[in-house]
């Protein structure tokens, strides 16, 4: 009797076995159990992914042999495309080793990493290509899976941490960069002294990739003030970089009821004119202010650049010449002050996980008192100085031991996102023409004010034009861009893109010296404990066994 009961048992577990591995085919259901839900896509992917029509191929190289701390990536790279294949069956990804055709992939523009590898006490080494190419329609995207920021660069446990963070974002841009539409516009505002196109080439090639753009000059405002608004009137966002000439009232009234009316604006300023060109012909240079009739104006809306250049001791460099060998010139890095280096805030979706910023001659902003609300993007060190101008600058500061007790002016403020309800800086005042209908006051609006024109300009070498984050003599690599173009997507995406960048998660990671002190230890351990318990299972068997049949 009781071993048909067994049998009966054994019966009915085989059969709950095939009706779960039945109903597994066409019932499907992941639970994510992790604290930080790092395995729960945002609702803005999902519906990206949802809305792809034609097949989406994905290629990522990070396959092979590469250091341990990087498996990490590559597991947490390949989950994150598994979650999404889930959700449309036309994503089709594959793992591939770079090293067989690594030309191939530097002629497309994806660099390889070098990394410090520690193992067994011992610094080695390792060169990996952490990138993925992305196909859909016949258009490609390359998606950079390695975030390569100076600030982490001393610690790739946080690098990886970084890079993990913004998987979701960086393929989520890239397949919406590929399957969507532009349906966004920027204007470039001209006619003010602005640079050439040539100097914003490197940017604007980058933000031509996300949205429609064109050139925009307020001259008509003259003869057609209300005609130059409607038209202004028909982009999301104005883009304004270093203009160098004063703005009329009538511009400026036009550029107001832009925003009254719900445009969008991105200021990049500058108050005074401090240029390198005059310093490195002469070795010294005046910065004098620069009116650009725009103080009453950006006081309305709450912020004021001041008149002043800061000085950084966390700072780029500039390439001098420093002595002969031979008949040849030697060059130098300098630290030069002028120039600060901006580690942004990373709990801000718009500054987070990029590279440090370089700022050329930024000025102070201040924020005043009024309902709107104001967060600060781009602050100096604790180790800054604000210097009023007109002031002279000399090449030879560079020979100047700074004093750390000059240097008291903190956190100096040079980038602000002002949101809420502005009002017109024409309030209460005569206005410069007549309007059909003039705006007191915005509904909900944005705009991002910076106080260095030089932000977006690239420099050029015979002509050419030069990538905006690279430094030209150092290789060093800068987030000005990624910045810039955040941005714009914080100020304009109505798609919830750049949310995905202030998704954080909490990864443990090997105490590697712990690690290496303790090996022995451990060794052992795994060596003798499972002998233990088999001898421990072993002995007790026998001793049950005698037990039983004594």
């Amino acid at each position: 009797m009781n071993k048909n009961k067994s049998y009966l048992h054994i019966v009915l577990v085989l059969i709950a076995l095939v009706l779960v591995n039945i109903l597994s085919l066409y019932l499907y259901k992941r639970f994510d159990l992790t604290n930080d839900k790092r395995y729960t896509l945002s609702a803005t992917t999902i519906n990206l992914i949802e809305e792809i029509e034609e097949p989406l191929q994905i290629k990522v190289y990070l396959q092979g042999n590469f250091p341990a701390e990087f498996k990490r990536l590559q597991i947490e790279t390949n989950q994150l495309l598994k979650e999404l294949a889930e959700i449309n069956d036309l994503v089709q990804f594959r793992f591939i080793d770079p090293l067989s055709s690594s030309k191939g992939l530097i002629k497309k523009g994806l660099q390889p990493s070098r990394l410090t590898v520690e193992e067994d006490g011992k610094m080695s080494e390792a060169i990996i290509f952490p990138w993925a190419i992305v196909n859909y329609d016949g258009k490609e995207e390359n998606v950079s899976l390695l975030v390569d920021a100076l600030g982490t660069s001393q610690n790739q446990e946080q690098q990886l941490q970084f890079s993990i963070e913004n998987l979701e974002y960086e393929f989520a841009n890239a397949i919406h960069k590929i399957s969507k539409e532009k349906n966004k516009s920027v204007a470039i505002l001209k006619g003010n002294g602005q640079p050439e196109d040539v100097y914003l080439y490197s940017f604007l090639k980058r933000l031509g990739e996300h949205y429609k753009l064109a050139e925009f000059t307020l001259d008509s405002v003259v003869n057609n003030p209300g005609g130059t608004l409607s038209n202004l009137e028909q982009y999301d966002l104005s883009l304004i970089v270093k203009p160098s000439q004063r703005f009329s009232e009538k511009e400026k009234l036009v550029l107001d009821q832009y925003i009254m009316r719900g445009g969008k604006t991105i200021w990049l300023l500058d108050n005074v004119y401090a240029e390198m060109d005059s310093l490195m012909q002469t070795g010294k240079t005046l910065a004098f202010n620069r009116d650009l009739n725009l103080t009453d104006m950006l006081f309305s809306y709450g912020v004021r650049i001041n008149y002043n250049v800061t000085k950084d001791l966390y700072s780029g460099s500039i390439r001098l010449a420093a002595g002969n060998t031979g008949n040849q010139v030697q060059y130098k890095d300098f630290l030069w002050p002028y120039f600060p280096l901006i580690f942004a805030d990373n709990s801000n979706e718009i500054t987070k996980n990029i590279e440090p910023v370089l700022l050329k001659f930024p000025s102070s902003i201040d924020t005043l008192n009024n309902s709107i609300k104001k967060t600060v993007l781009l602050q100096s060190s604790p180790l800054s100085k604000v210097v009023g101008t007109p002031t002279g600058i000399e090449l030879n500061e560079i020979a100047q031991q700074p004093d750390k007790n000059e240097y008291q002016d903190p956190n100096t403020h040079f980038g602000i996102l002002l949101e809420g309800s502005f009002n017109s800086a024409y309030r209460n005042r005569i206005l410069p023409f007549q309007l059909g209908s003039y705006s007191q006051q915005s509904s909900d609006n944005k705009m991002i004010i910076i106080s260095d024109g030089d932000m977006a300009v690239n420099e050029t070498l015979r002509g050419e034009p030069l990538p905006l984050d690279k430094d030209k003599w150092t290789n060093q690599n800068y987030g000005n861009t990624a910045f810039l173009l955040n941005s714009i997507h914080y100020l304009i995406d109505d798609d919830g893109l750049l949310s995905l960048r202030s998704k954080s998660l909490q990864i443990q990671f090997l105490d590697k010296e712990k690690a290496f002190e303790e090996k022995s230890y451990w060794q052992l351990i795994n060596l003798a404990f499972p002998l233990a318990i088999l001898l421990g299972f072993g002995w007790l068997f026998n001793f049950l066994r005698k037990r039983r049949y004594s």
